[in-house]
């Protein structure tokens, strides 16, 4: 069984994290700290995170300055939740705003964590990779969930197939 899970693993695609900060040296240092384990892209603006997040190909997890000149993170975030194509994606706050109150609104609006900065590279990571497991189970689950749905409707449709076939002969 555990030989099973490891296949099923290596077979994967890597998880994709969407840096956003309107710092280059931030998503540098964030970058280079998370891109053997997974594909990173970047966006210095909130206009163009939204943009990456509603492609074909979304991140799985979305790592996001609150602070930036054209959009703020909060905004981001909202209207990352209010759609149905991107609500499922994890948002990790990372900020140097630190007051309680901000980190609240955070939460409120739909991130999963959020990381003050300075932050410790190894947490950041170890963060990360807490959520987007979380991410996979949830989306497998979700899978079956769709499987199982569409196999029970196959049931039903033959069974009512059968019956009214029977009810038929008699």
């Amino acid at each position: 069984m555990a030989r099973e899970f490891e296949c099923m693993n290596a077979n994967m695609p890597r998880q994709k994290i969407l840096i956003v900060d309107d710092m280059p040296t931030n998503i540098k240092v964030l970058g280079d700290a998370l891109k053997n384990d997974f594909t990173v892209l970047f966006a210095t603006g909130g206009d163009k995170a939204l943009s990456i997040a509603f492609s074909p190909h979304p991140p799985d997890l979305i790592l996001l300055d609150i602070m930036m000149p054209d959009m703020d993170g909060y905004e981001v975030c909202r209207r990352l939740k209010s759609d149905k194509q991107t609500w499922d994606i994890p948002v990790i706050f990372i900020t140097s705003k630190n007051e309680e109150e901000h980190e609240t609104l955070g939460l409120e609006i739909g991130a999963v964590d959020y990381i003050k900065k300075p932050f410790s590279l190894p947490i950041a990571r170890a963060r990360v990779k807490t959520h987007l497991e979380l991410k996979r189970h949830r989306d497998f689950l979700e899978w079956m969930l769709m499987k199982r749905t569409s196999e029970m409707r196959e049931m039903e449709a033959e069974y009512a197939r059968l019956f009214f076939r029977e009810n038929n002969q008699n």
